[in-house]
């Protein structure tokens, strides 16, 4: 059995990891492609509107996601019930957002978001009606399904966002790619979805799911709000053009780790859910997919604020170069953002929904003291203020996972010590070395070259145990399914 549940962890990791990176490198392709021909004004446009989709989403979501795959016991009237309140706030909140456009445009004094509003919203409408198939597919460590969905939606929407953008149409390019790429995702999940809602409301479901799924929602919505608050201030207080630098340091710095998390969180989560009766069980398989998040991430974050000048002057042009400052100060904010991840996950795997909620109110109140403080210091200031807040956040996150499972902030610091020793140096040593070049393409191939090969070998001389867990997990994915 348990070798059985390993076996299909490390495989659900490595179909939800190719969903993820295959369809954020697609993504990230096309907009290389369309940022070349696009402005950082354009970007900073639907920038300013993101917070109020995401707000949205979260709220029409309300936590039953996750409600769903904790329970078990699931039935076909919980599912139902979750997917008619779905749709229904869907609607609700589209309605929402298109009759207070004009109410967004004019906090931003940007008279064409009215229309921006309106169109993008329909995402909202377009994702209720699939976040129950998700949830079961994700309860069913099906990434396979949700990857081929994903890849598909992706290149499709890719290629219309391309053609849109080299057409002329300017920020409108960008609208079309995302409405498309929801549109197609939730048009093939429900295809490849077996199940179907039967005609049932229940009352008793809905209040069994809600009870745990609100605080979830309401976390949710406070860090959604929270998030996306760095892009309400600067869309406010600076240009447009300067919250698309933001947008686009903040897109280059969490590709790799948000989504390297998230394929950990993604299989965590369930297989956790799954074992959570033996708490020696539980503790042994956090801690290997917290030291795993930093064997992967700590270097990954480390190697981009290295080589971040040359790739930016590389991939972009002359046009985004105050993008690189941003970005460097942003990887050791995201550097962090695993720890943190993972270490909410286990709150929600053991129903501390309660505490989970009172974590975000917390440490969301400490990090707008910090981004009050930090404005006078420019978006600069404010990028050194996300870093301190992710310190915060690692601390506080920490202390409850040592009262719950005896594992908390110097226990998990000791876990994380090798990667980051390993991170530091090899982030020193190449940037030593590129500084021997001039050309920019030999500073990014010498810097990611030095990189692996320092960083791979000093964790197999020190005898790496995460290494060893990395190759462990080849053989497995070689082994026939």
């Amino acid at each position: 059995m348990a070798e059985s549940l390993k076996s299909q962890t490390i495989k659900s990791s490595f179909w939800s990891m190719v969903e993820r990176l295959s369809v954020q490198s697609v993504s990230f392709i096309v907009m290389l492609l369309m940022a070349n021909v696009l402005t950082p004004a354009d970007y900073g446009l639907v920038g300013m509107i993101v917070v109020f989709i995401d707000v949205a989403q979260s709220l029409v979501d309300s936590g039953f996601s996750q409600a769903l795959i904790r329970k078990q016991d699931r039935n076909t009237v919980d599912m139902s019930t979750v997917f008619y309140f779905n749709i229904a706030f869907g609607l609700l909140f589209y309605l929402l957002l298109y009759f207070t456009s004009p109410l967004i445009a004019d906090f931003y004094n940007q008279p064409e978001l009215v229309m921006l509003t309106r169109i993008v919203s329909l995402c909202v409408i377009f994702n209720s009606f699939v976040l129950v198939q998700k949830a079961l597919l994700t309860s069913d460590l099906d990434f396979k399904t949700q990857a081929r969905v994903s890849l598909i939606a992706s290149m499709a929407s890719g290629m219309l966002g391309i053609i849109l953008a080299y057409s002329g149409v300017g920020v409108w390019a960008i609208v079309g790619y995302q409405l498309s790429n929801v549109l197609v995702s939730a048009i093939l999940l429900w295809i490849c979805s077996k199940w179907r809602p039967i005609y049932v409301f229940s009352k008793a479901s809905f209040k069994e799911l809600f009870g745990f799924g609100s605080k979830l929602a309401i976390a949710g919505l406070i860090n959604t709000l929270y998030s996306n608050l760095y892009l309400i201030v600067i869309g406010r207080l600076f240009r447009a053009t300067e919250l698309g630098y933001y947008t686009r340091a903040n897109q280059f710095g969490s590709f790799l780790s948000v989504n390297f998390t998230t394929v950990l969180q993604r299989v965590a989560f369930p297989v956790l859910c799954k074992v959570r009766e033996d708490k020696e069980v539980l503790k042994n398989g956090y801690r290997s997919f917290i030291a795993l998040a930093a064997f992967l991430v700590f270097p990954l974050m480390t190697g981009t604020a290295v080589v971040a000048r040359p790739l930016i002057l590389l991939v972009l042009n002359d046009e985004w170069l105050p993008v690189v400052p941003l970005l460097q100060i942003l990887c050791f904010s995201f550097m962090l953002y695993p720890v943190q991840a993972i270490n909410l996950n286990l709150l929600q795997v053991e129903g501390r929904s309660d505490i989970f909620l009172r974590l975000e109110i917390v440490k969301k109140v400490i990090g707008t003291v910090i981004l009050v403080c930090s404005i006078p210091f420019g978006i600069l200031g404010m990028c050194y203020g996300l870093v301190l807040s992710s310190i915060i956040n690692l601390v506080i996150n920490t202390h409850y996972t040592g009262k719950l499972i005896g594992l908390g902030l110097f226990r998990q610091l000791r876990d994380l010590l090798p990667p980051f020793i390993y991170s530091s140096t090899m982030g020193i040593v190449a940037y030593l070395v590129i500084g021997c070049f001039e050309v920019l393409w030999i500073q990014l191939l010498i810097g990611i070259g030095v990189g692996i090969l320092w960083y791979f070998g000093l964790a197999i001389i020190s005898g790496s145990k995460e290494f060893k867990k990395l190759i462990e997990l080849i053989k497995v994915l070689r082994q026939p399914e």
